[in-house]
């Protein structure tokens, strides 16, 4: 008897508990190993909640830009995305720390930083508005040419790309003294093959996901900046799901936002191993031309952020000196 009412009890509840869709745009292809592993997390979240909540993607763009699905996102149009370190910087400029140039020069400085830093850059989406469930890497982005290119004075002789709306490469390349050529992502392996541009950043697996390394030759063989991205959804959305709804919802999230993280770093490293196979040959610059990089790029952006770059100088303080303890040895 006691068995029955709680089983009535449980289907009275679930009865008056309404379903929630949840609508999630992304630039990421369908069919690729993050769709899939999305969709996966979506039908875990389906069982767990027993129907009440469903995750729907709207993959490959469909939904615009970084830009604008965060517009749609804001209208209610959606409830979040899996955006970019550059979109979400309209949300919360820290967010943009890790993908300063030159800032990395290994994984191993990366995952140091990560540990210690994360939290702080997802605390501060939250303060406005916007529920993250992990960092997923991106990897480090390289210089692809169609020249070979060691140094500065190459580099400004060629036409080069910069990410429509990124004002952090903008202003990386603009203290080089170079005049970026700005295209949305979708133009880029047009403009490869017309001429319009010669070199583009991008990382091993989005270079050949996106075929852009058909129409380049060399990879300059020093990490330019870090990619990276979240999948976020809007507080406020949130808020007509249940507290175990939610929780549930974060379990899920959270452990395919970090399956994602670790094995893009995987697919990085066999993609560059690719790349070298099709041909891409790869240029290392010399130490003393490195530094004289490092040197501009990094008085631009501390230019910038004086001038209302926007990240906060507290928060890159503590990366640096996060950075310096392990180059010193002082874990």
């Amino acid at each position: 008897m006691l068995r029955r009412l709680l089983l009535l009890t449980l289907l009275l509840f679930t009865a008056a508990t309404p379903a929630t869709t949840l609508k999630i745009a992304t630039l990421l292809p369908d069919g690729t190993g993050w769709m899939r592993a999305m969709r996966d997390a979506a039908t875990e979240v389906a069982e767990r909640t027993q129907g009440r909540v469903t995750l729907r993607f709207y993959p490959g763009g469909v939904m615009g830009n970084d830009k604008s699905v965060l517009r749609k996102i804001r209208a209610g149009q959606l409830h979040g995305g899996v955006l970019t370190s550059g979109g979400l910087v309209a949300v919360d400029p820290d967010i943009q720390l890790y993908s300063l140039p030159f800032l990395f020069r290994s994984f191993e400085e990366v995952d140091y930083v990560r540990e210690r830093m994360d939290p702080l850059l997802i605390e501060g989406l939250r303060r406005e508005g916007f529920v993250s469930y992990g960092l997923m890497e991106g990897g480090f982005a390289y210089l692809m040419t169609q020249t070979p290119i060691s140094r500065v004075e190459e580099l400004r002789q060629t036409k080069v790309w910069s990410p429509e709306g990124d004002r952090v490469a903008l202003a990386a390349f603009e203290a080089l003294n170079i005049s970026p050529i700005s295209l949305p992502l979708s133009d880029v392996l047009t403009g490869l093959q017309t001429g319009l541009i010669e070199t583009i950043s991008a990382s091993p697996v989005a270079a050949i996901a996106l075929q852009w390394h058909t129409a380049v030759k060399y990879l300059t063989d020093t990490p330019l900046l870090y990619l990276y991205g979240s999948l976020v959804i809007r507080e406020r959305d949130l808020e007509r799901l249940s507290p175990a709804d939610r929780t549930v919802l974060a379990q899920v999230l959270e452990k395919a936002s970090r399956q994602l993280n670790d094995a893009n770093r995987r697919d990085n490293e066999s993609a560059r191993q690719v790349l070298q196979q099709r041909g891409i040959l790869l240029i290392t610059p010399s130490r003393e031309e490195l530094v004289h990089w490092q040197s501009i790029v990094g008085d631009a952006m501390e230019s910038a952020r004086q001038q209302g770059g926007g990240y906060s100088s507290h928060l890159l303080g503590k990366l640096r000196h996060h950075l310096n303890n392990l180059r010193n040895g002082q874990r």
